[in-house]
C-alpha cells in the first residue's frame, strides 16, 4: 500500500506584528480582555507588498528545500485558501507561475478546515498513484476583510501560509485516515457578505459592515468546542488508537478556550498540544500547518509519533485526521533531507520562529 509521508515543511507570515497594545488604540478593548477570552497576544497582519499569493510562494519553496526538491519534481500543488488573491484564476496556479514547474493546479476552499481536506485530498492521490509529490499549502489574508472598528472580529484574525511537500512510502506514514464534514445551514454564522453573487439574507442587518468579516460569536464558540473534541477523538478512533497513542495535537488556532477543550476531550496534557494561537492569532486555512511546522522547527515530533490534526470553519466545517510522523520508507530520501525536519525553521517572511 503507498502512503503519503511528510517530507518538507514551510511557514510564512507577513512581517507587521499588530499587538493587543496597537488594537487599544483603534477598538473599545484591552490586552486583558482579548487575553481572557481568545489567548491571543499578537498578531501578523499583511503590508503592502504581500499577498496570498506572495506568502504561499515563500511557505512553499521553503517547504520543497526542505524536502530536497524543486518545482520541477512536483506534480499537483494545491492550495487551501478562501481569500485568494483573484477570483477567477486559482491561487494555485497564481502560485505555480511563481514557483515554476508545470504541476497541476487547484483550490479547496473550505475555510480554516481547508488544509486538512486539502492534506486529505492529496493523501488520496498518492495512494491511488496518480501522483507522486505534491505540494499542499494553506494560505490566508483575512485582516483585509476585516472591520477594525468591530472588536468581535478584529482581535482573532491574522494572516500567513504553511505548506508541506508529500512523497510516497510503503511504510504507514502521513496521513492514515481523515474525518471531514460539514452543516452548511450553519453558513450564515460566519461569512463576508458583499463578494458573490448571492449576498446573505442577514447582510442586509449589516449594511454599514459590508464587505466585512461578519461571525456570530456565540454559535461559532459552541460548534467549535463540540466539533473539535468529537472530530479529533473520531480520528484517534477509526486509526486503532487510544488517547494514551496520541502523541501530540495540532489544532485550529482560533482561540485558547476552544484549544483548551479539545484537549481534555482526548485527555492531553498541554506539553502534548501545540498551541501559537498566542502569537499569530486566527490564520485560517494556514493555521494548522504553520503550526505543524514550528511543532516539527522546534523537535517535538519524532519518526512514529502519532499526530492528530484538527480544525473547524466558516462553512460551517470541520476536518481532523491522524499523522504518522516520519520518514520511513521514502527511498529517495537522503540523509540531509531525513534531518531536515528537526533543522530550526525560519519563517520566510520575517523573523526565525522559535516553538
Amino acid at each position: 500500500m503507498r502512503y503519503a509521508a511528510i517530507t518538507g515543511l514551510g511557514m510564512a507570515v507577513p512581517e507587521r506584528i499588530l499587538t493587543n497594545a496597537d488594537l487599544e488604540r483603534m477598538v473599545d478593548t484591552s490586552d486583558e480582555w482579548i487575553v481572557s477570552r481568545t489567548g491571543i497576544r499578537e498578531r501578523r497582519v499583511v503590508g503592502p507588498n504581500d499577498s496570498t499569493t506572495s506568502l504561499s510562494v515563500a511557505a512553499g519553496r521553503q517547504a520543497l528545500e526542505q524536502a530536497g526538491l524543486t518545482a520541477d519534481d512536483i506534480d499537483l500543488i494545491i492550495v487551501a485558501t478562501c481569500t485568494p488573491d483573484q477570483f477567477v484564476v486559482s491561487e494555485a496556479c497564481l502560485v505555480q507561475a511563481e514557483l515554476g514547474g508545470a504541476a497541476a493546479a487547484f483550490d479547496i476552499g473550505a475555510a480554516c478546515s481547508g488544509f486538512v481536506y486539502a492534506l486529505s485530498v492529496a493523501t488520496s492521490f498518492i495512494q491511488q498513484g496518480m501522483h507522486n509529490r505534491v505540494l499542499v499549502i494553506g494560505a490566508d489574508t483575512f485582516t483585509r476583510f476585516i472591520d477594525y472598528t468591530d472588536r468581535s472580529t478584529c482581535i482573532l484574525f491574522g494572516d500567513g501560509a504553511g505548506a508541506v511537500v508529500l512523497e510516497p512510502t510503503d511504510e504507514p506514514r502521513g496521513l492514515l485516515n481523515t474525518v471531514l464534514g460539514a452543516n452548511g445551514t450553519g453558513n450564515k454564522h460566519l461569512y463576508a457578505p458583499g463578494w458573490g453573487a448571492v449576498v446573505p439574507e442577514s447582510a442586509e442587518l449589516f449594511p454599514e459592515y459590508r464587505p466585512y468579516l461578519q461571525m456570530n460569536g456565540q454559535e461559532v464558540f459552541r460548534f467549535a468546542v463540540r466539533v473539535m473534541g468529537d472530530a479529533a477523538a473520531e480520528a484517534v478512533e477509526r486509526s486503532g488508537l487510544t488517547f494514551a497513542d496520541v502523541d501530540m495535537l495540532v489544532p485550529h488556532q482560533a482561540n485558547a478556550r476552544i484549544i483548551d477543550a479539545a484537549a481534555r476531550r482526548l485527555d492531553l496534557p498541554r506539553e502534548k498540544v501545540w498551541v501559537n494561537v498566542d502569537r499569530y492569532g486566527n490564520t485560517s486555512a494556514a493555521s494548522v500547518p504553520i503550526a505543524l511546522a514550528e511543532a516539527a522547527a522546534a523537535g517535538h515530533l519524532d519518526e512514529g509519533d502519532n499526530v492528530v490534526l484538527v480544525a473547524f470553519g466558516a462553512g460551517l466545517t470541520w476536518a481532523a485526521g491522524m499523522v504518522r510522523w516520519g520518514v520511513a520508507g521514502v527511498r529517495r530520501l537522503s540523509p540531509h533531507r531525513a534531518d531536515a525536519a528537526t533543522n530550526d525553521l525560519v519563517v520566510a517572511v520575517g523573523e526565525p520562529v522559535h516553538g
